[in-house]
Order: C-alpha cells, then sequence, then structure tokens
C-alpha cells in the first residue's frame, strides 16, 4: 500500500519487509522521519506549521518511479498507475481523519482542508484516498472517534464508508463506474 504502517495499525495479511531507511533526508525543511524498532513502526511528522488546504510538497520528486503492481509502499496516481515514492513521503501513514491530503491529478501534498498542520503533528493521509484496491488490507487503529475500523480498498469499502474524506479524481471516477454499473445490473 502506500505508506508504511504505524504502530498503532497491524496488518490483517501477510507479512512484508520494511524498506530500507534513506541515506539522506528527501524533505529535511519539511518531514522528521521517527524510527523505531520493529516493522511498520517508522512515522513521520511535520516540521513546519501551514493552514489547511495549503501545498505541503510535490507528491512525487525524481527518485520516484513507476510500479509495475501495488504494493504497501506505492501510491495509486491513475485507474492503472502507481509509483514508488522513494523518498521521506513513504513514512506518511494512515489516518482516518488525516493532516495530509495526497492529490494525484496536481502530484501535490497538501494539508487537510479541515485543520491546520502545527509543527511536531503526525503526518498521514486516507489511504483509500488513492487506493482503488491495497495490496493489503488493515485494522486500523489510528484512535480518532471516526476510526473506519478495516482499512482497503475503495473498490470494497464504497463512497458511504469514507468517512466524507477527500478522494483522489480517479477513486472518483471509479467509485461512479462502479456504481452505474451496479444501478444496471439491479434493473
Amino acid at each position: 500500500m502506500a505508506a508504511i504502517m504505524s504502530p498503532t495499525m497491524t496488518t490483517t495479511t501477510e507479512t512484508l519487509t520494511h524498506p530500507p531507511p534513506a541515506d539522506t533526508p528527501t524533505h529535511p525543511d519539511l518531514i522528521k522521519v521517527n524510527r523505531l524498532p520493529g516493522f511498520y513502526a517508522t512515522y513521520a511528522t511535520s516540521l513546519k506549521s501551514l493552514p489547511a488546504g495549503s501545498k505541503f510538497c510535490p507528491l512525487t520528486t525524481s527518485a520516484s518511479t513507476s510500479a509495475s503492481k501495488p504494493t504497501y509502499a506505492t501510491v495509486q496516481t491513475g485507474h492503472n498507475s502507481h509509483i514508488n515514492l522513494n523518498s521521506d513521503v513513504v513514512y506518511v501513514n494512515h489516518s482516518c481523519v488525516p493532516s495530509l491530503e495526497f492529490d494525484a491529478a496536481r502530484n501535490e501534498v497538501r494539508v487537510s482542508r479541515n485543520r491546520d498542520l502545527k509543527v511536531g503533528d503526525t503526518l498521514t493521509f486516507f489511504y483509500p484516498s488513492t487506493e482503488w484496491r491495497m495490496s493489503q488490507s488493515f485494522s486500523c487503529r489510528c484512535g480518532e472517534k471516526e476510526c473506519l475500523g478495516v482499512i482497503s480498498g475503495a473498490e470494497s469499502m464504497g463512497r458511504d464508508n469514507m468517512g466524507g474524506n477527500w478522494l483522489n479524481v480517479h477513486i472518483e471516477e471509479m467509485l461512479e463506474e462502479k456504481e452505474k454499473t451496479l444501478a444496471v445490473t439491479e434493473a
């Protein structure tokens, strides 16, 4: 999936290895990578305060590469396209009430439109906002009262189970296609 899961999450499918840590921070003025022992324990915090809706950083960098298939460390950028971030942004974890939005169409990561970002805030985004099918679902333990429980791709969660979160254009389009197909099937 899109990022490494934090200590507040567990995987429900398979055990995967941790990607190697970057030798040099890719966003040293924006992101602090907090490395803890164990799998899925690394997370990112903000080094800047920014108002709601403002641009945080580009989604991709010169180090980003195309991915042949989705993994827990890729981000879906279109109907059939995924990228390996290959940057500190990979440590932005999931939350049902995220601090960031990953906008693939604009190639940007921005502060959630629902709240300001402060120095020290944990950097999170809503995984189904980019992912139609996830390589692994997991039981979310973000601790928010709005927590949705099991997190999987938008395809299996459906629009009504997205908690009102912002969604990428490709996810909105795919949800509309699925809804039209269901309506024809039920008619």
